[in-house]
C-alpha cells in the first residue's frame, strides 16, 4: 500500500474523529429534513410512500454536498495541503485518501442511517435492499465528483455558489438512477440494470476523479 496514501488515510480519519460536531452536520441535516416531510407535505402513507424514494435520495445529495466545502479548504488555508503536493508520492493516492475519509464520515453513515429514515417515509419493505446498495455506491460517487469542484474553487474559500454549480450537474445521473432503482424494486421490477449503471460510474469515477482533483489542486496552489 502507498506510504503517502497511508499516511493520509489515518491522519484525516483521526481529525474527523476529532472534530464529532462537523462529522454529526449532513447526518443532523438528512434526519431534520426528512422528519420535516411529513409535516410539510401530507402525513398520509400511501403518498409518503410515492415520494420516499426521490426525497431520500434528494436529502443524501444534499447532505452530502454540506461538507464538501471542509474536504480540502483547511489543509489549504493552513498550508498542509501545498506540503503535500510537493512531497515525493503520487498525489493521485493521497488524494484518493482524502476522499475516502470523506465517504467514510459522510456517505456511509447516511446509507446506513436511510433505511430507518425509510420507515418514517412509509417506504415499501421491498425498496429497503435497493436504497442501500445504491446509497452505498452512489454516495461515494458524490464524494469523487464533489472532490473535483472543491478542489476548483478552493481558491475562493466559502463564499459563492460556485461549487454546487459545478458538481451538481455531474451529481444528476447519480440521483436519476439511484431513485430508479429504489422505484423499480418497490414495483416489482429487477434492479440490476441502474445499479450496475450507478456500479459503471463509481468505477469510470475511482479512475478518474483522483487525477483530475491533483490537477485542480495543483492549479489551485500555483494560482
Amino acid at each position: 500500500m502507498n506510504t503517502g496514501f497511508m499516511v493520509i488515510f489515518r491522519r484525516d480519519l483521526l481529525v474527523a474523529i476529532r472534530h464529532r460536531g462537523d462529522l454529526a452536520n449532513p447526518v443532523i441535516f438528512f434526519f431534520i429534513v426528512i422528519v420535516l416531510v411529513p409535516l410539510g407535505l401530507t402525513p398520509e402513507s400511501s403518498k409518503l410512500s410515492e415520494i420516499a424514494p426521490g426525497i431520500l435520495w434528494v436529502m443524501a445529495l444534499l447532505a452530502s454536498l454540506l461538507s464538501l466545502d471542509s474536504l480540502f479548504q483547511n489543509d489549504y488555508d493552513d498550508g498542509t495541503l501545498e506540503q503535500i503536493i510537493i512531497l515525493p508520492q503520487p498525489l493521485y493516492f493521497m488524494v484518493l485518501a482524502k476522499i475516502i475519509v470523506h465517504w467514510l464520515v459522510t456517505g456511509l453513515p447516511l446509507s446506513l442511517l436511510a433505511p430507518i429514515l425509510g420507515m418514517m417515509l412509509s417506504l415499501p419493505d421491498a425498496g429497503y435492499p435497493a436504497l442501500v446498495l445504491s446509497l452505498l455506491m452512489g454516495t461515494a460517487i458524490l464524494s469523487l465528483l464533489g472532490a473535483v469542484g472543491a478542489a476548483l474553487t478552493l481558491p475562493l474559500g466559502k463564499e459563492g455558489l460556485l461549487l454546487p454549480l459545478i458538481v451538481m450537474p455531474l451529481y444528476m445521473p447519480v440521483l436519476i438512477f439511484g431513485a430508479n432503482s429504489v422505484q423499480l424494486a418497490i414495483n416489482g421490477f429487477s434492479v440490476i440494470g441502474p445499479l450496475a449503471t450507478i456500479g459503471s460510474l463509481l468505477a469510470l469515477s475511482l479512475i478518474v476523479a483522483p487525477y483530475v482533483t491533483a490537477g485542480a489542486l495543483r492549479l489551485s496552489i500555483q494560482g
